[in-house]
């Protein structure tokens, strides 16, 4: 079965932010050292704030805001992680009129990809994009205005307008292969969240997951047959590897797998903190699973021997599923990769450049003794 092929760790899902003036990022780095205080830091970051508030206002930003944290919903695994360790470094938004696509997303990303690539390795080129729901989710009720919006649905038919378009555009110019990436599915794994949006807010965590489900589904509709659709899970990875929830698939699993129309599932595997492979007896027969083997975070070389071992036994798993199909059949569904990317957040994980090549070796390495033809 031919693995996924990835050139290079190519990060098209990352938004970044204005860049923080080397005084606050110095004496922010004082504070999470003990170096100074918290009033000490105050007048920096308020200093600034001013001075990114006076900017864009003199380049004609006509929106000007400060996402206050109450409009970030502490049930949401890593919003909670990041006010307990007063992390400052992300962006966020909310909407406040009807969205639109007024430029493109990824079509520069794409092209920068292709012009380091060479012709015959374009086909295999994979773009990654960020989750629709990814910021709806982190904001909860504060994500839109009742007057824009009246429902949750009517919000997200903009939102897969836009993503139909962008994917439209993409494919104009060459690129068959897209992977959102999108931790927030895993979280509903997570009997913390669970627990947080009943006891907290009184949230219906599977009718907002069958409204994820659905807006998936808009934003993929009518796209080329050739075009392949991937998604990938993780529990999120954070500085030095730091993940932000645990909890098996099971939960999720039927769902995940039968309703969302994607081609291919990139899962998170390396750890126990994923469970097992059990909720993979409910991958249907036409779709792709790229088991996350392989540690984006730490050094330690993986046991080719055990990667195989790994494969076989989650071929099994599938093969006696629902529907049951046969052992060689269930292992030609199956990928191999790394968990997640080796730089997922700016300060990246405890591996070298040297340590990222011996595991992408190693992944290929595996994938050839498994699937020898590929």
């Amino acid at each position: 079965m031919p693995t996924p092929v990835l050139f290079p760790p190519y990060r098209a899902e990352h938004l970044g932010s204005l860049k923080r003036p080397a005084q606050l990022l110095q004496k922010r780095a004082a504070f999470e050292k003990g170096g100074c205080t918290n009033e000490d830091l105050k007048p920096i970051e308020d200093k600034a704030i001013n001075a990114i508030v006076d900017m864009q206002r003199e380049v004609g930003m006509k929106a000007i805001t400060d996402v206050p944290l109450h409009m970030l919903m502490d049930y949401v695994p890593d919003v909670a992680a990041f006010k307990k360790l007063n992390f400052h470094g992300g962006d966020s938004y909310v909407c406040e009129n009807k969205l639109k696509r007024t430029k493109p997303f990824y079509i520069d990303q794409f092209q920068a990809l292709k012009a380091s690539t060479k012709p015959e390795e374009h086909k295999s080129l994979k773009l990654t994009m960020c989750a629709p729901e990814w910021y709806h989710l982190r904001h909860g009720e504060y994500a839109y205005p009742k007057d824009v919006y009246k429902n949750d649905d009517e919000y997200f038919e903009d939102v897969a307008l836009a993503y139909r378009q962008e994917l439209a555009e993409l494919y104009s110019i060459g690129c068959r292969n897209i992977q959102i990436d999108d931790p927030l599915l895993a979280y509903f794994c997570a009997t913390s969240m669970i627990q947080g949006m009943e006891e907290e807010r009184d949230i219906d965590h599977e009718a907002l997951l069958d409204t994820y489900i659905r807006a998936y589904n808009k934003c993929l509709e009518g796209r080329p047959k050739d075009m392949v659709a991937g998604l990938h899970l993780c529990r999120g990875n954070f500085k030095d590897g730091v993940h932000f929830s645990e909890g098996g698939y099971d939960r999720i699993a039927i769902k995940l797998f039968n309703e969302i129309n994607v081609d291919c599932y990139y899962l998170e595997y390396d750890t126990e903190r994923a469970g097992t492979f059990e909720p993979l007896k409910f991958l249907p027969k036409h779709k792709t699973v790229v088991l996350g083997l392989v540690s984006s975070k730490v050094p330690k070389l993986e046991d080719p021997v055990e990667l195989k071992a790994r494969v076989e036994q989650a071929a099994r798993i599938i093969a006696d599923g629902d529907p049951k199909r046969t052992y060689e059949d269930a292992l030609n569904q199956i990928c191999i990769s790394p968990q997640c990317g080796f730089a997922s957040h700016a300060e990246g994980n405890l591996v070298t450049e040297d340590d990222v090549r011996k595991k992408l070796s190693l992944v290929v390495h595996t994938a050839k003794a498994i699937w020898p033809d590929a």
